[in-house]
């Protein structure tokens, strides 16, 4: 009786196994899928702030401070995100203005 047993629990633990490899599988998958349309989004998002700041800095009148003060104020209302620093922000400009004219010479 006590070997039945051993083999059931035996036999319960391959196919245990066996299914806990294939959801890990799922599971890994699920988060490259999660992680792939998060960038896209925030590539969308970044595109998109860059050209505002773009097409606003050709007919506003901001000044110099301009990048200081929007990079400020996009830490103070989104303070557990990071990007925004004066920098970040130059470079989401530069994002788009060279991969807007690369379109237009297409």
């Amino acid at each position: 009786m006590k070997d039945k047993k051993e083999l059931s629990i035996s036999t319960y633990s391959d196919e245990y196994k066996s299914w806990f490899v294939e959801l890990k599988l799922k599971i890994r998958q699920c988060q490259i899928k999660a992680s792939i349309k998060v960038n896209t989004e925030l590539i969308k998002l970044y595109w998109q702030m860059g050209k505002d700041i773009n097409e606003k800095s050709m007919v506003a009148k901001w000044g110099s401070a301009f990048f200081d003060k929007l990079s400020k104020d996009l830490k103070m209302e989104f303070p557990n995100m990071t990007g925004f620093s004066v920098t970040n922000l130059k470079y989401i400009k530069r994002f788009y203005m060279f991969y807007n004219q690369s379109d237009i010479i297409r």
